[in-house]
């Protein structure tokens, strides 16, 4: 099966069915990227990123992707 023919299937599935392949997609475990990002975090290599983004954002300084 091809990812079209999937893609062209979920709309067929009932709610139940696309909830259940929801849970089945979103349900791996993390990889080494996502494992390296929650330690960034935690350890707080990220902070002055996460609080610049926070500065632009209160003061209205975003802009739309091309």
């Amino acid at each position: 099966m091809t990812v079209e023919e999937i893609k062209a299937a979920i709309p067929k599935l009932t709610l139940e069915q696309r909830a259940e392949l929801a849970r089945c997609l979103h349900g791996w475990e993390d990889d080494e990227w996502d494992a390296q990002l929650k330690r960034d975090l935690a350890a707080g290599k990220l902070d002055k990123l996460l609080k610049k983004v926070d500065m632009d954002i209160s003061q209205g300084n975003l802009s739309d992707l091309p």
